[in-house]
């Protein structure tokens, strides 16, 4: 008899960036979240930068070799979708937040695909 695996809950997504702080101010502005906590390295230096809305956490860590992937050259271990009731106005906010809009756009009227300040991408759509 096969033993029950343990059940186990998600407790936050992480996310690597040249700069954690940055990036974790960009996820706070754009999900209407807060950057609650952060951490040090060893050496005292804030590293690691908590964002939630009290059920959710995104983990944005500095790290200083980070490079963003080449999309749509890379292929992507990850990303985020994000739904807006409001996609145009959102895109737009998004942008002055300091998201940027690549040429290659695969989600026709489906979805935009957006890239962080790190340079990762991120895909908005409409909310169902």
């Amino acid at each position: 008899m096969t033993a029950a695996a343990p059940a186990a809950s998600v407790t936050s997504y992480a996310f690597w960036a040249p700069d954690g702080r940055a990036l974790a101010d960009f996820y706070a502005a754009a999900l209407g979240w807060k950057v609650t906590q952060e951490y040090p390295d060893e050496h005292g230096v804030p590293t690691a930068f908590l964002v939630t809305d009290g059920t959710t956490t995104f983990v944005c860590y500095t790290a200083k070799r980070f490079k963003a992937p080449e999309w749509p050259r890379d292929e992507l271990p990850f990303h985020l979708d994000l739904a807006f009731d409001d996609v145009e106005a959102a895109e737009r906010r998004l942008i002055e937040l300091g998201a940027t809009k690549p040429d290659h756009q695969p989600g026709g009227a489906y979805w935009t695909v957006l890239l962080d300040p790190s340079g990762q991408p991120f895909c908005i759509s409409a909310r169902s």
